[in-house]
């Protein structure tokens, strides 16, 4: 299966060149501002890419899956998967998506630290294969220059160690793409930083859970 991931276009998304593959994993700030007009222009590009399964993760900025979430999910239709703290089955692989991240200067889907993130986590399945969240976890593509902090989610760290999934792919922090490896997982922050930074392009062994990763440079995080 390949997997062409990407996070973070913020309305750049026509400035993208994207690679064919098998499913397309939008992990969320497709929007700007998170209108539904904002909203309904992204999926219209969406819908008009050529892999045949498209997964959506809503980000921050998609403030529409908040204040109208029917009206949003429809604008995406009924060929692309909406996951929001929920799975699906894709060609055998299972994938679960989730949103929420640690408080970020009061955007959508943000929750406090401890046990409310921690409670949003406890719902991933054991059998899960493939992890989207909007946020990173701690420590692994998390590093902002905004306030210089580390803004990933111990609590999700914490999760994915216990169940081990193939793969976690992320966006949120545009300065700290990349991929890495522990304990079994690859993680993978695919942000395309408003279209400054190409779609990240992995190929996953479905019979045995190997991962490979062709993702585009890191870019240091701004002192």
């Amino acid at each position: 299966m390949r997997i062409v991931a990407m996070a973070d276009t913020h309305m750049f998304h026509e400035e993208l060149v994207v690679p064919d593959g098998d499913v397309l994993v939008h992990a969320g700030d497709l929007c700007r501002g998170g209108t539904l007009e904002e909203l309904r222009e992204v999926a219209d590009w969406i819908r008009r890419l050529p892999h045949a399964t498209k997964v959506v993760v809503a980000g921050n900025h998609d403030w529409a899956f908040v204040h109208l979430p029917e009206d949003a999910r429809a604008l995406l239709g009924p060929d692309v998967v909406y996951l929001e703290d929920s799975g699906a089955e894709i060609g055998g692989v299972s994938f679960w998506g989730s949103p929420w991240q640690p408080e970020f200067y009061g955007w959508a889907f943000n929750l406090p630290r401890g046990p409310l993130l921690a409670e949003r986590w406890a719902r991933i399945p054991e059998s899960t294969n493939v992890v989207i969240t909007h946020g990173p976890v701690e420590g692994l593509g998390d590093g902002s220059s905004v306030g210089h902090v580390r803004a990933g989610c111990a609590d999700l760290r914490a999760r994915l160690r216990v169940l081990r999934p193939w793969l976690h792919l992320c966006g949120h922090i545009h300065e700290d793409g990349g991929a890495w490896s522990e304990d079994g997982t690859t993680y993978v922050n695919c942000t395309t930083w408003e279209c400054e930074r190409a779609p990240t392009v992995i190929d996953v062994d479905v019979a045995t859970g190997l991962v490979r990763v062709e993702a585009p440079p890191r870019r240091p995080v701004r002192a």
